[in-house]
């Protein structure tokens, strides 16, 4: 039995099917790579973005944060702030807005239930921005 045998007895494959899968595959790949980029350039350079956090307890019923903030002069930024006690429970938290020309060194206080033993910098978003920075 020969490979001609095979072919006469169940047929070739078609001549189009391994371009097509090629154009396909290179669709799919362009697509993946436009996409990869869009979202590295975006996420990349977010219009607000917080660090560099240090507290004080300033006593049982207050605290008081320090953070660096980077934002566009144009951006209203909304930040966030969480106090939590030595038991791990939440007793403060407090957002507040950023108004526009504002950046660089902020300072925050944060009204707690109880004496606060830390506080986390959630951090901060700008409109169109769904995740803290």
């Amino acid at each position: 039995m020969t490979s001609t045998d095979l072919a006469d007895r169940y047929g070739t494959a078609p001549t189009w099917r391994r371009p097509a899968l090629l154009a396909c595959a290179a669709v799919v790949v362009l697509a993946f790579g436009g996409w990869l980029a869009w979202t590295t350039l975006i996420q990349a350079n977010p219009s607000a973005a917080s660090g560099e956090l240090t507290f004080d307890i300033v006593d049982d019923r207050h605290a008081t944060a320090r953070f660096t903030l980077d934002k566009d002069d144009d951006v209203e930024a909304t930040c966030t702030l969480k106090a939590y006690a030595e038991d791990h429970v939440l007793v403060g938290n407090v957002s507040f807005k950023v108004p526009p020309g504002t950046s660089g060194r902020i300072e925050q206080d944060v009204a707690t239930d109880r004496r606060a033993t830390s506080v986390e910098l959630v951090g901060c978003t700008a409109p169109g921005q769904n995740r803290p920075r």
